[in-house]
């Protein structure tokens, strides 16, 4: 995650196009599959087409985060073993990993809420995913 549009250049190669697409739509709900510039270690990479994921949250919480730390923050989504859904619930969370994490942050439930992931890694936009973010400006 991102705050912003000039920290996210500094982590994916961003050609015109693709930088004019991403900031008409961020923040937002999406997920943007980008090539890596080198600053992005290789373990966050992925290994054979040299691409992250990045975002730039619309969530409140997030972006505070974001600003307050001055970097960019590596983030999942946290499916418990056992499970096959992303748990959401922040009380639900705190009572299985209350004792296993140092901080916990209740900003409400938020329900499933996949983003929708496009891949701009190339010349041609294409959605991976379709979530929450409105996938028409990509298609």
């Amino acid at each position: 995650m991102c705050r912003d549009m000039s920290e996210l250049s500094i982590y994916a190669k961003v050609d015109n196009t693709a930088f004019r697409q991403i900031k008409n739509n961020t923040p937002g709900r999406y997920t943007f599959v980008l090539k890596a510039t080198r600053e992005v270690p290789k373990r966050l990479q992925n290994p054979k087409r040299k691409t992250i994921g990045i975002r730039v949250p619309d969530n409140a919480i997030a972006l505070a985060l974001l600003e307050e730390l001055g970097e960019p923050l590596m983030s999942t989504s946290l499916i418990l073993p056992g499970n096959t859904m992303a748990e959401s619930d922040p009380d639900v969370i705190r009572d299985n990993l209350e004792k296993q994490v140092g901080l916990i942050i209740h900003g409400g439930y938020i329900g499933e809420q996949p983003t929708t992931v496009v891949d701009l890694s190339e010349d041609t936009p294409v959605i991976v995913r379709h979530g929450t973010g409105d996938p028409s400006p990509f298609e």
